[in-house]
């Protein structure tokens, strides 16, 4: 399986993409605090999709469900902006449906690795 064709990583790897494509646009004064953690939590969830389609089938649950956890804070971190108006309605009804996106096919990936 080529890993950058599974299709969780892709929307991962585009949510990064506009994340990274926002920066810009967002106050010096939340750039480098929730802005930075939103990042840094975006690009691990992308490393952990890498991590899981590449483990065990042993080590692969416990990977997905730590890359839930990081795509949940991700979710937190993203409306924290929305609420401090770091970012505008709009961007976050855009991040959070890619975000609830990925959940839920990592949910479907965690629920399958559990079975076998």
């Amino acid at each position: 399986m080529d890993d950058f064709d599974v299709p969780v990583f892709r929307k991962a790897y585009e949510l990064y993409k506009t994340l990274y494509g926002y920066r810009a646009e967002i106050p010096r004064q939340d750039r480098y605090a929730v802005w930075q953690r939103s990042e840094d939590a975006s690009l691990d969830v992308i490393e952990g999709i890498l991590l899981a389609s590449q483990s065990r089938q042993v080590d692969k649950t416990a990977t997905l469900e730590r890359t839930s956890v990081k795509l949940n804070l991700l979710r937190v971190f993203v409306r924290l902006m929305k609420e401090t108006k770091a970012i505008d309605a709009k961007k976050y009804v855009a991040l959070q449906a890619v975000i609830d996106d990925i959940g839920r096919q990592l949910g479907g990936w965690i629920k399958t690795s559990r079975e076998r």
